[in-house]
């Protein structure tokens, strides 16, 4: 076993510089929504890369950001790095105590967007592979970081990229995943998968104009159709009712349970830094797990249609539509969900409702929690942090995990350097700058436990 005290000195005494970097990147507002920064970042990414001692190359798919590529290191095994470096927009703007890419350090933390998804993940792991080979020397596995510029839009090229480049992923043991976090108790999270995702937009269409309301006791109303088709996709607690839709989710497994059964759910404290009374359903405690990670979930996430300005105005809208996203778990995949939302509206009466699909649409993922690599990132994870961490099924959210692990045969695992109140995707995103440091610790040692894991 490699000893990784002098190591730990290292990146220690090196943690302003590393803070430098991160700072770096988190000044260059990559917003993929936007297109704004994408050239910029991904070339940061290669300077950074080069200076770790990296060989990378970039690579765009069609009309895509660019792909960074950057490898180095021998061995009999390959580690993939998965990492993105853009970023969600800032707004709402005023509610950022500071602005958003000018990083800024206070009560021991670091405030940019990007910092926790995911740019501080991917700062970390380049810093950690430097301090490897200046420590402990030559990496022990071949290195290779796959790092795109397109995942908060739904990575609509990376099924493209690893087609056209499977070259890429045919020699890799496994993959050390984007994101990570600690729980609400400090508890580090290791997370096997991720959930798939479908994401639509729902149309209601019923005159050419708008009409005045006193012709409301006669004049379809399309908020009212848009409102009476989403009442049919799910119940008030939360289970979907689209018709089949049930019948493809995949019950979860004796080790499923067993895994859930020691994952301790502090739904309260939950609740309270979220101000919710309760859950869908008040489910609490393990029931509250099992329903979040093993249901899949259907979300409007925005609704508009008729007037919505100051005052009164009295019509009755001849449009209306609302966004959905609906989070898969297996054996639910896009296209399915797509092909049965449509099918229940048609067989509901809903035929006018138009259902646009949106290009976010993503597979479920998991590795299975006996892999080797599960193992593996348990023991370092747990060395850094000094507690025992938690090991999840699945993330909340989704991600390419099946185009770039899975479907290549490619275990993943997840751990990183955010917390529970991280505030991704929100205003005022942080990181614990220790968690940061804490983060480069764990990435080294991964390295080595990686090359020393036994075969599947």
């Amino acid at each position: 076993m490699t000893d990784f005290a002098a190591f730990d000195r290292y990146v220690e005494s090196h943690a302003d510089l590393y803070l430098e970097r991160l700072k770096g990147i988190l000044r260059i507002p990559s917003i993929a929504a936007q297109g704004k920064g994408l050239q910029e970042a991904a070339d940061w990414v290669c300077d950074m890369a080069r200076e770790i001692g990296l060989e990378p190359r970039q690579i765009t798919v069609d009309d895509s950001a660019p792909f960074v590529v950057a490898q180095g290191g021998q061995g009999d095994r390959g580690l993939m790095i998965y990492n993105h470096y853009d970023v969600q927009p800032p707004e709402p703007l005023e509610e950022w105590e500071s602005p958003p890419f000018e990083p800024t350090e206070r009560d021991g933390r670091i405030y940019a967007r990007g910092v926790a998804d995911n740019k501080g993940n991917l700062v970390a792991r380049m810093c950690a592979v430097e301090a490897y080979q200046q420590v402990i020397g030559p990496l022990p596995v071949r290195v290779q970081f796959v790092v795109e510029g397109e995942e908060e839009i739904g990575s609509k090229h990376v099924e493209a990229f690893a087609h056209a480049h499977p070259e890429l992923f045919r020699d890799m043991n496994g993959c050390l995943w984007e994101a990570g976090y600690r729980d609400e108790s400090g508890r580090p999270v290791i997370s096997l998968g991720l959930r798939g995702i479908l994401a639509v937009e729902l149309h209601a269409r019923t005159a050419r104009i708008d009409a005045h309301s006193g012709n409301g006791s006669l004049y379809p109303n399309a908020a009212w159709r848009l409102v009476e088709a989403l009442s049919t996709l799910r119940t008030p607690d939360g289970e979907i009712t689209i018709d089949g839709f049930m019948d493809h989710v995949r019950p979860p497994t004796q080790a499923d349970l067993e895994l859930l059964a020691r994952i301790p759910y502090p739904d309260e404290l939950i609740r309270q830094r979220l101000g919710m009374k309760s859950f869908l359903g008040g489910v609490t405690g393990q029931e509250a797990l099992r329903q979040l990670l093993f249901r899949p979930s259907c979300s409007i996430n925005g609704i508009w249609g008729g007037y919505t300005g100051q005052g009164s105005k009295t019509v009755i809208p001849k449009e209306a539509a609302a966004k959905l996203d609906m989070r898969l778990i297996p054996d639910l995949t896009p296209d399915l969900a797509y092909d049965l939302l449509c099918a229940h509206l048609q067989r509901r009466g809903f035929d006018d409702v138009e259902v646009v699909r949106m290009e976010v649409g993503e597979m479920p993922a998991r590795t299975p929690p006996d892999a080797p690599i599960v193992a593996a990132a348990k023991a370092v994870v747990q060395e850094v942090a000094q507690a025992e961490p938690i090991i999840f099924p699945f993330m909340a959210g989704s991600g390419p995990m099946y185009p770039l692990c899975q479907a290549f045969g490619i275990p993943a695992v997840s751990f990183g350097v955010g917390h529970a109140a991280s505030q991704v995707h929100a205003p005022n995103e942080n990181i614990y700058i220790q968690h940061f440091i804490d983060g480069i610790k764990a990435a080294g040692r991964f390295l080595a436990a990686v090359a020393e894991m036994p075969d599947a």
